[in-house]
């Protein structure tokens, strides 16, 4: 059952949390970061597993992920379902509903996650108070425009070993911006779910993972990754066959 929470003198806030070098305060002076608090007033908790918001939705808030993980997936008419993001802690989503104010995609949780609520009304007016805020979100609206490019990009420029290989470099890099081990992380996704993300069928992630734990790039046990080569890894994707130019960038947490 989704959970609500009002935040109160003992909560943590915006301008405290440990997630605000990635999140919504960055590039906020400390006076801007501080008037955040009148932001974010609740938190959310979702339990695994459950739909948080669905595609046709009314957009009513941005929800930055505090702890836990979510995906992104369209549902076509016939019921196909396509997995277009994964989103991790200091990352916000709901900004693809901001152009048509209804949400385009369905939202669930990958794991127990918290997410903090920033109200669209209020978001509006503090962005009237706070010029740099208001450029925070735009940036934020770009970085996801380009992440959706460089999806596209992906499945129509790489094969399918530099696809896995560029998106475990991703997870390590998005990792590290988080402060946790960029080398060493759990997939909260299921082989499926990389699957459908990257356009690879389940036997293709799977046998792709074992060649790439064979050539001693990755260690990998179950869902626990680690990786040896990272240089190799990045080889990989730069393959001769391929040029630069048409390889999707792997986004940071910037």
């Amino acid at each position: 059952m989704i959970k609500h929470q009002l935040l109160n003198k003992d909560s943590v806030y915006c301008n405290t949390c440990v997630l605000g070098h990635i999140c919504v305060p960055q590039g906020l002076n400390a006076q801007d970061a501080a008037r955040l608090n009148e932001l974010v007033k609740e938190r959310i908790r979702i339990p695994k597993g459950t739909l948080f918001f669905k595609a046709g939705d009314k957009l009513t808030a941005l929800y930055s992920i505090r702890s836990g993980s979510m995906k992104l997936q369209l549902e076509n008419e016939s019921g196909h379902m396509q997995i277009t993001g994964f989103v991790f802690a200091g990352e916000i989503i709901g900004l693809d509903a901001l152009a048509e104010n209804v949400h385009v995609s369905n939202a669930i949780a990958m794991e127990d996650t918290e997410v903090c609520v920033m109200r669209m009304n209020d978001l509006n007016y503090l962005s009237k108070e706070i010029p740099a805020l208001a450029y925070r979100v735009t940036r934020l609206m770009s970085q996801e425009i380009s992440r959706s490019h460089s999806v596209v990009l992906s499945l129509g420029a790489m094969r399918s070993e530099q696809r896995l290989a560029a998106f475990l470099i991703n997870l390590s890099q998005r990792f590290a911006c988080l402060g946790y081990s960029g080398t060493e992380y759990l997939l909260r996704m299921s082989r499926e779910e990389i699957g459908n993300y990257l356009g690879l069928t389940l036997e293709t992630v799977s046998r792709l993972l074992s060649r790439f734990a064979k050539e001693g790039l990755i260690r990998i046990h179950q869902r626990e990754v680690r990786i040896l080569d990272f240089n190799g890894l990045q080889t990989l994707i730069q393959n001769e066959s391929t040029h630069r130019a048409d390889l999707p960038k792997i986004s940071v947490c910037t």
